[in-house]
């Protein structure tokens, strides 16, 4: 019985945490009228060719979707490559101060990011990245949570296993490529799917940067989609669905590694 309460409990659960997202799937296919009127409609509607090509005619979907891709798939390729690299130095070498610059390190963290916003700001602006995609890509690709996670992981690695490497004559680049990303792969995951999802959904720092229309990414265009005389919210809910849709194939895809990343190291032996 106690089981049964536990799995009709989660269930419940589940089915509270799924109804947003459903509700949305579920008005991308309504009309305005349809999505107003009362008791709400719960089921698909046939709206959707109509939403479509609304939303075509108000936005460039397709060149926003490309442009959210290339930031956030940058800005996460970088972020996995030198947290990784940063968080190895900090777990495997010796080097001086090499806590004191990790404290330092972890302090930053605790500073909001609210308060660097108009430096980082002065600062793009000065390097001409203001319309460019450089200053969402390159200013945050090694942060301190991502070292953090990564040293944290990389404190696990035996060794021996890194010695019998250096036996074998690998150079420490090989050792890092070859022997140590492997092990970590479940911190990858876990870190990737993070901060994939902070940059996809990233609406401050694209709407301070990118004031061409063309260069716009997903979130400030669907900003774009809300008016002071209206807003149809039939296409803004089909634009949401194509912008959240991205961001649950990669969940779904590294499930599996996410899970056991952040699982990782709960059970001492």
């Amino acid at each position: 019985m106690k089981k049964v309460l536990l799995y009709a409990a989660l269930s419940a659960l589940a089915l509270v945490m799924i109804l947003p997202f459903y509700m949305m799937f579920v008005m991308s296919t309504l009309s305005t009228n349809t999505i107003y009127s009362y008791p709400p409609v719960m089921w698909f509607g046939k709206n959707l060719a109509a939403n479509f090509q609304a939303m075509s005619a108000k936005v460039d979907i397709v060149r926003a979707f490309l442009n959210s891709c290339t930031v956030t798939i940058l800005n996460t390729a970088l972020v996995l490559l030198f947290c990784s690299i940063g968080g190895y130095a900090f777990a495997v070498y010796r080097f001086p101060f090499k806590k004191q610059l990790f404290g330092l390190l972890l302090v930053t963290m605790m500073i909001p990011w609210t308060a660097g916003v108009v430096p980082w700001f002065w600062l793009m602006s000065k390097f001409g990245w203001i319309n460019s995609f450089k200053a969402l890509i390159f200013p945050g690709a090694a942060n301190a949570f991502g070292i953090f996670w990564m040293r944290q992981y990389c404190q696990k690695i035996p060794a021996s296993l890194l010695d019998a490497a250096r036996i074998d004559g690998c150079s420490e680049w090989t050792i890092f490529f070859r022997v140590v990303a492997p092990v970590i792969l479940p911190a990858y995951a876990s870190l990737g799917i993070m901060q994939f999802v902070n940059v996809w959904n990233d609406f401050v720092q694209p709407l301070m940067i990118l004031r061409r229309i063309p260069l716009q990414t997903l979130p400030v265009l669907l900003k774009t989609m809300v008016g002071d005389r209206g807003t149809d919210y039939g296409s803004l809910m089909l634009a949401s669905t194509c912008a959240i849709l991205p961001l649950l194939a990669v969940f779904l895809l590294a499930s599996k590694f996410f899970m056991s990343g952040l699982t990782a190291g709960a059970i001492k032996e």
